[in-house]
């Protein structure tokens, strides 16, 4: 898609009073847009739902843009901040106006004026008299440049048994002009031919002589074209659509039809399930059982290779150290504590199958690795990688009651099934980062299919990943292999704690990726105190200890985990941010923006993204040894090639979008965009290679950059 130069940081103003509009956008001591929240009711009654809206009022020969934009532009956001036990219904936009730009550039926008609405639902005990309803917007207003613009605004209403209509001219006009559902008597029928997309409509009320025209409403995966009516008659409509998507399955897509003209314009909705004018379930796509069955084989053989990743080592170091201390015990036992730590492993794989899937059916895009963008789980995990370290080290051991076996600490150390299982849970979550390379392909197809075929690839995974210890725990004879145990055993329990400490340097660093260096330094204070906890725990709470310095030890130890957690983790850790920086831009890579990446193809430059994250040890790695080398980025200057990096350490969307786009679940993933829109994106593979990159540079960038 072609786009004008448009991304900048968002000026924003504040709106004191609903009925004040906020001059929220001047340029060149020229008012461009002026932006207000309205609600159609004069009063919140509570429990009784009401409409409030988004007026923006532009400068003439101005525009801002429709929910698909079209070739170029950026749509109108609305951000709520509302009280706790209010609901905000979806974005309700009203039919647009087609508008050609020069270049064949055709976008779909609103000049003049236009309100966004969307219904709030209260809830049925509202405190105090009046309440203040916040949003912020953001828009892209345009005429031959593009600028950027935001304001903060309120809604202030007061609460009452009753309302009255308010704004009621406004809001039935903009009514008027929402998209319905297609008429009884009329059908729509989708087809595809190669390239384009065939949409026929039919009914009696399709007139000759009226305007009509269909508006595509396409998802992350496809790129629509223009769309041209390819023949009409009484009766009978077919509009074709070019599309350009890597999904040769997309047959169909939402849209609009938009009929009459102006002043007295509607628009019907057409899903793109439509087929002869019935809406249908959505259905997965169909594959062959040989494909299935090749995936879930990749999945696997995945699974059995995270064994061997340094995220995963320390943990399996416990398990195989486990084993060792077993040998010669009887089979019976040896057998439980295996299939205990296999346990774990599928707990963790199915438990996050069944939450990728509810996700998937809430209408969520669904990625791996998601558990890892949010900082908080990144701080638990650092907490229990130290705790591990810290019994590694002897700082302290744990004995608890048979009743209390089921605790978290306590299943961490101790030797019998509950301290197998957690192992297996522990040894899932760290392998997380670590599984680009080898299940990138398989969990992307998961990703496309059914909730069925979603869960059975988790399981293949679980299953790879298990059977090393389901072999050597159902065939003891194979532990003689092992080395016999004795002092040594000691020395390696200490080294496996090093090892730890080395995986939570690389969860700090995550952390600072994600929250900056200030957050650092607050979950440092706060592992600070739990290891002070630990160690009262080992020094005071032991069998031998009195009962009172027993107590006295455990109330030190909740007061100082409580005060540290509410005041570093709550406080201090919560309020942290990343600032602003350029530091993503170093050694000629610039931070990655869709705007960016059209901006620089519609000027005819070759372009480069690297997807990646802070905790993907796969997208350092290649970024170490292949990117960050002296040839590549040779190659990159002499051809031209700008370099662009999506960081997706904290799920940024834009970047999600463009992962499903190319069906990956997560990073990393490499796309190289030729010069002048000639060919499709060439993807590379996640793990790279200096030849890899080098070749197909010189296939799709062989211009030579001047000197």
């Amino acid at each position: 898609m072609r786009a004008v130069g448009k991304l900048a940081l968002l000026s924003c103003g504040m709106l004191l009073w609903a009925s004040q509009p906020a001059h929220a956008q001047t340029y060149q001591d020229r008012e461009l847009v002026q932006a207000q929240i309205l609600a159609n009711a004069n009063a919140v009654v509570p429990g009784k739902p009401f409409t409030v809206g988004l007026l923006l009022r532009m400068a003439l020969g101005w525009h801002t843009y429709w929910k698909f934009p079209g070739d170029a532009g950026i749509p109108t956001e609305v951000k709520w901040q509302l009280p706790a036990g209010w609901k905000i219904g979806e974005l309700r936009w009203p039919i647009p106006l087609k508008l050609k730009e020069p270049g064949d550039i055709e976008i779909y926008g609103y000049h003049d004026e236009v309100l966004l609405t969307q219904e709030i639902t209260p809830p049925l005990r509202i405190a105090g008299r009046s309440v203040k309803l916040s949003a912020e917007a953001s828009w892209l207003v345009c005429e031959k440049i593009c600028i950027p613009g935001g304001a903060a605004l309120q809604l202030n209403l007061p609460v009452a048994e009753s309302n009255a209509p308010a704004n009621t001219e406004l809001f039935a006009r903009f009514d008027r002009l929402l998209p319905q559902t297609l008429p009884a008597a009329n059908s729509a029928r989708w087809t595809r031919a190669g390239p384009n997309l065939q949409l026929t409509l039919t009914g009696s009320n399709l007139a000759t002589g009226p305007t009509i025209d269909f508006f595509p409403l396409p998802d992350s995966k496809v790129v629509a074209g223009h769309p041209v009516v390819e023949s009409r008659e009484r009766g009978k409509i077919v509009f074709r659509v070019p599309i350009e998507t890597n999904d040769a399955k997309i047959s169909s897509l939402d849209g609009v039809i938009v009929y009459g003209g102006a002043p007295d314009r509607h628009a019907w909705f057409i899903s793109a399930r439509a087929r002869e004018g019935n809406s249908v379930a959505p259905t997965a796509p169909e594959t062959s059982a040989a494909e299935i069955l090749r995936f879930l084989f990749l999945g696997l053989i995945g699974g059995l290779i995270l064994n061997l990743m340094p995220c995963v080592l320390p943990v399996i170091s416990l398990k195989i150290f486990g084993f060792v201390q077993q040998a010669g015990q009887s089979r019976r036992r040896i057998l439980r504590s295996g299939l205990a730590f296999t346990a774990g492993i599928f707990a963790w794989f199915i438990g996050l199958a069944i939450l990728l899937i509810v996700l998937k059916s809430a209408g969520h895009q669904i990625t791996w690795a998601f558990q890892f963008t949010n900082p908080y789980f990144v701080l638990a995990m650092s907490a229990v990688v130290l705790v591990f370290a810290l019994n590694l080290f002897g700082v302290f051991e744990i004995a608890l009651p048979q009743r209390a076996n089921s605790r978290l600490l306590g299943w961490s150390t101790r030797e019998g099934d509950a301290g197998s299982f957690f192992q297996g849970v522990f040894a899932t979550i760290l392998a997380t980062p670590c599984t680009a390379p080898y299940l990138g392909t398989a969990l992307g197809f998961a990703f496309t299919q059914s909730n069925l075929l979603l869960l059975l690839m988790f399981v293949a995974i679980a299953a790879g990943m298990s059977a090393p210890y389901l072999l050597l725990c159902a065939e003891p004879r194979w532990l003689r292999f092992l080395p016999k145990p004795g002092p040594w055993m000691a020395h390696v329990k200490q080294l496996m704690g090093f090892f730890l400490f080395a995986t939570l340097i690389f969860l700090l660093s995550v952390l600072g990726a994600e929250r900056g260096l200030e957050a650092v330094v607050w979950t440092s204070c706060f592992l600070l105190a739990l290891s002070v906890a630990c160690w009262i725990k080992g020094t005071w709470i032991t069998p031998l200890a009195a009962p009172r310095s027993r107590v006295i030890a455990l109330v030190a130890i909740l007061l100082l985990l409580g005060v540290s957690t509410f005041y570093f983790v709550g406080a201090k850790f919560g309020a942290s941010r990343v600032s602003v920086s350029e530091a993503s831009n170093s050694n000629g890579w610039q931070s990655f923006s869709p705007a960016r990446l059209e901006s620089e193809l519609d000027q005819g430059h070759a372009v480069f993204i690297d997807f990646t994250a802070a905790w993907c040890i796969t997208c350092k790695f290649n970024e170490t040894t292949v990117l960050e080398s002296d040839a590549v980025r040779a190659a990159f200057h002499q051809r031209g090639v700008v370099k662009l990096r999506a960081d997706w350490t904290n799920a940024d969307p834009e970047i999600t979008k463009m992962l499903k786009q190319f069906g990956r679940p997560g990073v990393p993933l490499y796309v190289l965009y030729p010069a002048g829109r000639t060919a499709e994106p060439i993807v590379f593979p996640e793990l790279l290679t200096k030849s890899v990159v080098l070749d197909k540079l010189e296939s799709a960038a062989p211009h030579v950059a001047a000197q």
